[in-house]
């Protein structure tokens, strides 16, 4: 057995990934010597591994106000508003949610050997709604099988622009990288991962309609593509749709100012407890606005 594989089942609350990263900063010997992670094992090898301390990471805490939904100390279900992006990245470097994380919990235990929490998956920054982050490895690990198995419940709440043409429906298409457009994801391609989502229309309007979807999987800009695709991108949605034609439309989209997408329904097994859970959200003050606005239409 390679020695990564090994310690992977011997220490199942820390990834294989990280496992490996360590064996090659030495972390770990066999028979007192530093081996590559695809070191072959044979019987009577002493395996040793010592856990480096945990790294104090380079990025720093901010007092950024956070709607913490749960909290235990195993994870943390946040309500983020539309504008906070979840993680830095290059021209977000600070302002953060992993920023505000930080200055927020006490007791983060060193995902992936660095005191920072762990973002199991992200919503776009101008979405609104729920998102789990872990506080430890192991918790990670468990989540991270989780969405990948699609046993987390995420359902999304849309204000569209255009007709849907049937109450309801399944969207299941491959899932990749615009072949034109590189910033933009499309089902237009010929290799890609599958995404499905299932969608139904809660309300119609003059030209608009307020819709539900349902994530099987969870790609990149999933409901903003899929329902783009459908012939109903979301209002104020300037990536996958356009200004809408109708100026009462336009100004509605205007005023809002980012996409009519809100995370409303989180839903998960707990990785410690076993317990089922459950969070939903109301969407924000923005996008109520938005939606009376057209209900007014009619």
């Amino acid at each position: 057995m390679r020695l990564d594989s090994f310690l992977a089942g011997e220490v199942p609350e820390v990834s294989r990934s990280q496992l490996s990263r360590q064996i090659g900063q030495g972390a770990v010997t066999v028979n007192d010597a530093v081996f590559p992670p695809s070191r072959k094992l044979r019987a009577g090898d002493v395996i040793v591994w010592t856990p480096p301390p945990v790294a104090v990471t380079e990025l720093r805490g901010e007092d950024i106000p956070l709607t913490v939904v749960h909290e235990d100390r195993w994870l943390v279900v946040i309500d983020k508003p539309a504008g906070l992006v979840v993680h830095p990245a290059p021209g977000h470097e600070d302002g953060t949610l992993v920023n505000a994380l930080l200055a927020h919990c006490d007791d983060l235990r060193g995902i992936g050997g660095e005191l920072r929490p762990g973002i199991v998956h992200r919503i776009d920054k101008d979405t609104s709604g729920l998102l789990v982050v872990a506080k430890d490895d192991q918790t990670m690990k468990a989540l991270g099988a989780a969405f990948k198995a699609h046993d987390i419940e995420r359902l999304y709440e849309a204000l569209v622009v255009g007709k849907p043409p049937a109450e309801s429906g399944r969207i299941d298409t491959l899932h990749g990288r615009d072949p034109r457009d590189r910033k933009k994801f499309s089902i237009r391609v010929k290799e890609g991962r599958r995404a499905v989502t299932d969608w139904r229309v809660v309300e119609r309007f003059s030209g608009a309609a307020r819709m539900e979807a349902e994530l099987e999987t969870g790609r990149t800009h999933q409901v903003r593509v899929h329902l783009a695709a459908l012939g109903c991108p979301l209002l104020a949605d300037r990536t996958y749709g356009k200004p809408p034609g109708d100026p009462a439309l336009r100004a509605i989209a205007d005023d809002l100012g980012r996409q009519a997408l809100h995370a409303r329904v989180l839903g998960f097994v707990h990785p410690a407890t076993g317990k089922t859970l459950s969070f939903t959200s109301e969407p924000p003050e923005d996008f109520r606005r938005a939606l009376a606005a057209l209900r007014e239409r009619g």
